[in-house]
């Protein structure tokens, strides 16, 4: 089972998706940092014209002395821009850009926690269905030997044609229960490799023979509640996506205030190629720039309660989110419990009814009970070790979902960059 969970990590395309978000989110992080810094650029220009001299102005400029109607330009230079960050516009697009990193990565550990847990479930499943096969094909043989043992006393006369067809129909019916298991068996196996991002039937040679259950393992302690909650991806993915929609607020409050900007451009200019870097062709420049959106204030307000009304929707999904956290840890743990017991009383009983199954079939040959006491104690006895094999695939799927409750085991989650 360890094999194929490492295998449905490595190769789950949902995980892929998640991996291709954080990349997604730490460019846009690199993105935000990047705007408190001043960009620059280097720029050049080579240009080369020829004036007709039939146009209006050529005409013109052609009766002027000294005119030259070849011409050239050429310029090199240097510029830069910054946007100082006064009202902390940027700062908050930042602050947004990394939680939503964060969360991002939340969301990948989040990821392979349900994805771990559906391939332990699904790999739980199949054994589960794989014993419960092998019980109905028991039961198949031992019915099939009790209609052989009715034939030959109807041949002899002893037994009447009904016990014979009761026999008969005890045993088509059990048969019957063979397709439906085969069939859910054939469905999780293929569920298993969609998991493993294999094509359906590439892991049905593998696990094709029956195995046991595995074992539920024992949970530890912890920490207390809070301790193990907040260490689930899912939470700290809904805590971080808060933290993103309450920086934007500021950033949207930031837009009521005017916006500065600094522009610098050093370089050289000259229509001839030889004076490109001479001191006579040197030219800079210097700006200083505003911005201020004072007649849009009316756009700034519905920005704003905009932003405001996303982070009021990410405080409501990150307490449904808490309450569904309390929700699944609470039934983990009572299914844990319960699934343990319901196991040990049904091989309790699984026990005394193997017995009793012996017993009556004793006592039919002596002729002491009926056959539809021997009957009766069969269907039993299959229902039993049936109901008995499920609780174990569900008092282990029981502790997978405690696991996955508390967030995929007792290692709390890192949900901040780095």
């Amino acid at each position: 089972m360890a094999a194929l969970i490492e295998e449905s990590l490595r190769n789950n395309l949902d995980i892929a998706q998640a991996i291709a978000r954080v990349q997604q989110a730490r460019a846009g992080l690199r993105s935000a940092n990047a705007a408190l810094l001043p960009s620059g650029q280097v720029s050049g220009n080579a240009a080369s014209q020829v004036q007709s001299l039939k146009t209006p102005t050529g005409r013109a400029l052609g009766a002027a002395p000294g005119f030259e109607r070849s011409t050239g330009l050429y310029d090199a230079s240097v510029g830069a821009i910054w946007e100082p960050d006064v009202f902390g516009s940027l700062r908050g697009g930042q602050a947004a850009a990394r939680a939503d990193y964060a969360a991002s990565r939340a969301e990948v550990s989040g990821a392979r926690i349900t994805v771990a847990a559906q391939a332990a479930e699904t790999y739980l499943t199949i054994r589960g269905l794989q014993q419960r096969i092998v019980i109905v094909g028991e039961q198949i043989v031992a019915q099939r030997r009790l209609v052989s043992i009715v034939d030959l006393q109807y041949r002899k006369g002893v037994a009447a044609e009904l016990q014979l067809r009761q026999a008969e129909g005890a045993y088509k019916q059990v048969a019957a229960l063979l397709p439906g298991l085969r069939i859910a068996l054939e469905n999780a196996m293929n569920a298993l490799d969609v998991l493993t991002g294999q094509q359906p039937g590439t892991h049905r040679p593998v696990i094709a023979a029956p195995a046991p259950i595995p074992l539920a393992p024992s949970i530890s302690d912890a920490g207390g509640p809070a301790d193990l909650l907040r260490r689930r991806p899912d939470l700290i993915a809904a805590e971080q996506k808060l933290v993103a929609t309450n920086a934007r607020i500021g950033s949207a409050i930031a837009e009521y205030y005017p916006k500065f900007s600094l522009s610098g451009l050093v370089g050289t200019a000259t229509t001839a190629v030889g004076d490109l870097f001479g001191s006579s062709a040197n030219q800079a420049q210097g700006v200083l720039g505003l911005r201020w959106r004072l007649f849009d204030f009316g756009r700034v307000d519905a920005e704003v309660a905009a932003a405001r009304g996303r982070d009021a929707e990410a405080l409501a999904a990150y307490r449904l989110a808490v309450l569904r956290a309390s929700e699944d840890v609470e039934n983990a743990f009572v299914g844990l419990v319960e699934r343990e017991e319901q196991a040990r009383t049904l091989k309790q009983g699984e026990t005394a009814l193997a017995r009793a199954h012996v017993a009556s079939l004793a006592a039919y040959k002596g002729g002491v009970v009926s056959l539809v006491e021997v009957l009766d104690a069969q269907n039993r006895l299959l229902a039993t070790r049936d109901a008995e094999a499920q609780a174990q695939v569900l008092s282990t799927l029981s502790a997978v979902a405690a696991f996955r409750a508390l967030g995929g085991g007792w290692s709390s989650v890192e949900a901040s960059p780095p």
